[in-house]
């Protein structure tokens, strides 16, 4: 096969890295200032040129990120213990009998389900232990990694988009912008369910050609081969499985976990099902070491990547980039704002994937200029809301998108080839649902 080689990621990653150095000789610096009244202004401030900081960005970025960095680790060698015993590959033999003719609603049950996690308390990093359980069902019902990987963890951020509880998105945005919490709450439902029926629709479409024609998906993961074992041992594993997925759904809506406590609940997970097993503890070890190492690729992508926001951050431009933006809304009349407030957030979101962040910066400064044109700080939100959401399923400055990736093995730049014009897509489907918040006289807005 002729032509040239699409670029490696840390290729394309270490390239934006330097033209963001380059940005940092070029662009003013400044920041923003939150008063005690909650105002923020912004002042110049001398910017910081980066120039051999280019190569300590991967330091910098580890430990950024070390927390995800090391829960990525845990999950994978915890996983490569339980893929080692056979026990998936023996129950999802078992699924593949039951499920039968009935195997596309099974998808979109499942993809509407991790929609609606990501809708009502904001599931982002608990996805990627799920993309370990669901990938190898779905490549052995016939398809391919990346509809394991749509259904979960691109259905939780389309959900995460378009949320109607989301804490880390409307709760912190609307308190921000002294809005009653959750309000406006029809609308948004409405706009979850027609997202969400547009990524259904899209994975079902997907999935149905992958099936017709296996051989075009170059993406593919191999299911695990099954160990040697007997079947009592692998339906108790399972049950360890099970239990462990019911753990996560509980410590996470009801006990506030994060990834120190959901870590610690998998690696538990693989050394008792390694125990199960029957596994010696060196065993156990070297299979944990095995897993480890075959996800640290993500790690390093994820360090990298990383570097970005530190070298904007250190060089004290990202801020200025920021009020050139928002500078441009002057004058753009209701619609004209709208749009520019969600582009703003949609390109902000390519280098910072945090959504309190960009709502501790954003908000306060959107928030009054909306009331300025006439436009509802409801619609504003939702511009927020969505901008926050949809780059989060491309941009490689996200841990969490990186790490899916690395558990679902697919490469980055595979993703970015495939995903790109879909995520545009959802962009473009996004600014013509904020266009009722403009025109319409909507409950909330």
């Amino acid at each position: 096969m002729s032509g040239r080689r699409f670029p490696n990621t840390y290729v394309i990653i270490s390239a934006i890295i330097v033209l963001c150095a380059l940005a940092t000789w070029l662009v003013p610096g400044g920041q923003f200032v939150k008063a005690d009244d909650g105002s923020v202004s912004y002042s110049g401030i001398a910017s910081q040129p980066q120039s051999w900081q280019i190569f300590s960005a991967l330091y910098d970025g580890f430990c950024r990120q070390a927390g995800i960095i090391v829960f990525i680790l845990v999950v994978g060698g915890a996983f490569w213990i339980l893929n080692a015993t056979g026990a998936v590959a023996y129950g999802i033999r078992r699924f593949i009998a039951g499920v039968g003719r009935h195997e596309k609603l099974v998808l979109a049950g499942i993809a509407v389900l991790f929609s609606l996690g990501g809708a009502v308390f904001g599931m982002s990093e608990e996805t990627i232990p799920f993309v370990g359980i669901v990938v190898p069902l779905v490549v052995s019902m016939g398809y391919n990694a990346v509809v394991g990987f749509l259904i979960v963890y691109v259905a939780a951020n389309i959900g995460f988009s378009g949320a109607f509880l989301n804490p880390f998105t409307i709760g912190v945005a609307q308190e921000m912008a002294d809005l009653p919490l959750f309000s406006g709450m029809g609308y948004r439902v409405l706009c979850w369910c027609i997202l969400t029926s547009a990524m259904v629709v899209f994975t079902l479409v997907y999935a149905s050609r992958i099936r017709k024609a296996p051989a075009a998906a170059d993406m593919s993961a191999d299911a695990p081969e099954e160990a040697a074992g007997s079947h009592r041992r692998h339906a108790l594993i399972l049950t360890v499985l099970l239990v462990t997925v019911v753990a996560l759904i509980v410590g996470v809506t009801c006990l506030h976990w994060y990834i120190s406590e959901i870590s610690a609940l998998f690696l538990a997970m693989g050394v008792i099902c390694g125990v199960i097993a029957g596994y010696s503890a060196n065993r156990i070890a070297d299979e944990f070491v095995a897993g480890a190492k075959d996800i640290f690729p993500a790690a390093m992508v994820l360090g990298l990547a990383s570097g970005i926001v530190v070298i904007l951050e250190n060089g004290h431009i990202i801020d200025s980039i920021l009020h050139g933006m928002a500078t441009g809304l002057d004058g753009a009349g209701r619609t004209g704002a709208l749009s520019l407030m969600y582009g703003i957030q949609t390109v902000i979101n390519l280098v910072i994937p945090s959504a309190t962040a960009k709502a501790a910066i954003t908000i306060p400064i959107m928030a009054p200029f909306s009331d300025m044109i006439g436009l509802s700080r409801q619609a504003m939100v939702l511009a927020f809301q969505f901008g926050d959401g949809f780059t989060n399923m491309i941009t490689p400055t996200s841990g969490v998108l990186v790490a899916a990736l690395a558990m679902a093995r697919i490469p980055y730049a595979e993703w970015f080839k495939m995903a790109w014009k879909w995520i545009l897509a959802l962009i473009l489907l996004g600014f013509v649902l904020l266009l009722p918040a403009v025109f319409l006289s909507i409950t909330g807005f």
